[in-house]
């Protein structure tokens, strides 16, 4: 007896096997992020290779709890905007997005938190001058910072475009594209936090 196949564009039809999520542009972007914070990673590592005991020593000196409070934010964001995605793919257009709503809120307090994080920062002499680790920390977060910036402005252009039905199930690949890169960001961002308020 046979069997009625899914159409591959049917919202219940899983993702075709070894298709890439997003677009090509998105990747090339991608790609260029994690060419940009390799190269800075490697200057982490030069300077912390020529000045260990700044590095030993500044990593105490960071707020851990905003750091911690940082990373809960991207993960929790990742997650909202994953599941956006998750539930358009299934068909339910407004749980998408209810969730790329919570996904944009929540990527809102990484601003926040980074800017309470140097106002204590300042408060605490800690400033760009008070060392070298400092200064690497400065220019690698500040530079997350910028890209995380891009993301939100992302999400607002993605959430205006799907409020007006410009995604479906079977065409979502702008929702697509922004989750990858959320999700790229996110990631350097797990290593930051580990190289400066975990392991220096």
């Amino acid at each position: 007896m046979s069997t009625l196949a899914l159409p591959a564009d049917s919202p219940a039809a899983p993702p075709a096997r070894g298709r890439v999520p997003g677009n090509h542009g998105i990747w090339a972007g991608i790609g260029c992020e994690f060419v940009e914070f390799a190269v800075l990673f490697i200057v982490y590592f030069v300077a912390r290779a020529h000045f260990p005991a700044d590095f030993e020593a500044g990593s105490g000196r960071l707020n851990t709890l905003a750091g911690t409070a940082i990373t809960l934010i991207m993960v929790t964001s990742s997650f909202f905007v994953a599941s956006s995605v998750v539930s358009l793919r299934a068909g339910r257009r407004r749980a998408s997005i209810a969730w790329l709503v919570a996904g944009l809120v929540t990527a809102l307090g990484y601003p926040l938190a980074k800017y309470l994080e140097f106002r204590w920062n300042m408060a605490q002499g800690i400033t760009g001058e008070a060392g070298i680790f400092f200064t690497v920390y400065y220019y690698l977060t500040l530079t997350h910072l910028v890209h995380a910036f891009w993301g939100i402005l992302g999400m607002l252009w993605v959430l205006a475009r799907h409020s007006t039905g410009s995604y479906s199930a079977e065409n979502h690949g702008g929702l697509e594209a922004l989750a990858s890169y959320w999700h790229a960001t996110d990631i350097i961002w797990l290593v930051i936090f580990s190289f400066f308020y975990v392991l220096a």
